[in-house]
């Protein structure tokens, strides 16, 4: 720890005795991993709640009141919280965070998930507190987002002693690997299927291209696909995706959920996104003859 010789907010120089405040190292925030990794969050925020009509630009500003994450939390756990809609006060706001974090905590305590935010850090702006919960949430609600792995960033702690500001740099793990992460939740049938007969799952390979997928489920719903609104023999990965897009069209017109893998994963040959998908279609039509 030694005297500060950073640029420092403002607000840091009338921190009281002993108080310390965090913030990114800038050098960091020009990562191109942690600029996929804001990127790829606020992406998925904004397509959860397109219907709210509400649009997130900026994590730190627009998460900070409660007011979001309410809407973030309900939409994704399909619950409604008993929280005041609009709060002007800061009382107010960290109220609101309190009721909408303990639902999170709630969530993910069960899953021995870190919780490495708190009302104050994330009322504070602080963007890797920020960070942690949205990971972490992602994660539970296996968002269908791919984020970058082994992202880390320096972090500036900035802390006021006799008087004087002193600095220390630390490194903070945002993401470690996509199975790493899952792994704090839950294994389901898919992973036990995966551990026992990997070898036979081969044909679900078939699905990669959409083509099957579309025809399928034309079949399932007992109507014919015009042909001109796919490519029955795609040659491209572009072509692939816009046939998978269009069968996930097709399976929310039937009246399934939309599928929580990407199309692009069902094209790149994943596996347990496929079988998901599939597994979701014999749910639903298991009983039709």
């Amino acid at each position: 720890m030694s005297p500060t010789s950073v640029d420092v907010h403002p607000e840091d120089t009338q921190l009281e005795e002993n108080e310390e405040r965090t913030m990114i190292d800038p050098t960091s925030k020009d990562d191109p991993k942690f600029k996929e990794l804001v990127k790829v969050l606020l992406d998925w925020i904004n397509d959860v709640l397109v219907e709210e009509r509400i649009i997130v630009k900026q994590l730190e500003e627009d998460l900070y009141d409660g007011q979001v994450l309410q809407k973030l939390l309900e939409k994704l756990a399909g619950c409604k919280l008993n929280v005041a809609e609009v709060t002007q006060s800061e009382i107010g706001q960290k109220q609101k965070l309190q009721t909408v974090l303990e639902a999170v905590h709630d969530l993910l305590r069960p899953h021995g998930w870190a919780l490495r935010w708190t009302v104050d850090s994330i009322h504070g702006k602080n963007l890797v507190a920020i960070l942690h919960l949205l990971v972490s949430l992602a994660m539970h609600f296996r968002a269908p987002i791919r984020l970058p792995e082994h992202v880390s960033v320096q972090v500036v702690v900035v802390r006021k002693r006799e008087g004087l500001l002193h600095s220390s740099h630390i490194s903070e793990e945002l993401t470690t690997t996509t199975e790493m992460m899952m792994g704090r939740f839950e294994r389901d049938a898919f992973d036990t299927l995966f551990d026992h007969a990997p070898d036979k799952l081969s044909v679900v390979k078939k699905f990669a291209d959409g083509v099957y997928l579309v025809l399928l489920m034309g079949l399932l719903e007992d109507y014919f696909v015009p042909l001109h609104n796919f490519y029955l023999t795609p040659d491209s990965f572009d072509q692939k995706v816009h046939n998978v897009s269009f069968a996930f069209e097709l399976m929310l017109d039937g009246g399934l959920k939309k599928p929580k893998a990407r199309p692009e994963d069902v094209v790149n040959l994943d596996l347990k996104s496929t079988l998901r998908v599939l597994y979701n279609l014999f749910t639903k039509y298991k009983n039709v003859e």
